[in-house]
């Protein structure tokens, strides 16, 4: 299997104990499907990754691309995952919801 070029990082806010807390798992209920699908659609060669809590629950739902490491806040709605996804195709990420 080949390593893929990107990792798509998403918050799903679990803690300590498998415990979900915070915003980022309230928010982003068929999320990871639309951006796997979105994935595919594009053809892009990322893999999706849920995963703990990523600190930064004031800001949610997060989403971290790596190797890239552009940090996204607010990654809610179906709009914001299309603009990162073209952004991701561009080599420019979309400022609206970059961490700085």
């Amino acid at each position: 299997m080949a390593t893929p070029k990107r990792q798509i990082i998403v918050c799903q806010s679990f803690r300590v104990a498998g415990d979900k807390k915070g915003i980022c798992h309230k928010q982003t209920e068929g999320f990871l499907q639309y951006l796997e699908e979105e994935i595919l659609d594009r053809d892009l060669d990322c893999m999706v990754t849920a995963t703990t809590c990523l600190k930064q629950c004031e800001s949610g739902p997060i989403v971290v691309i790596q190797p890239e490491n552009w940090w996204f806040k607010g990654v809610s709605s179906e709009e914001v995952i299309d603009s990162i996804l073209d952004g991701l195709q561009d080599g420019t990420p979309p400022a609206d919801h970059l961490i700085t």
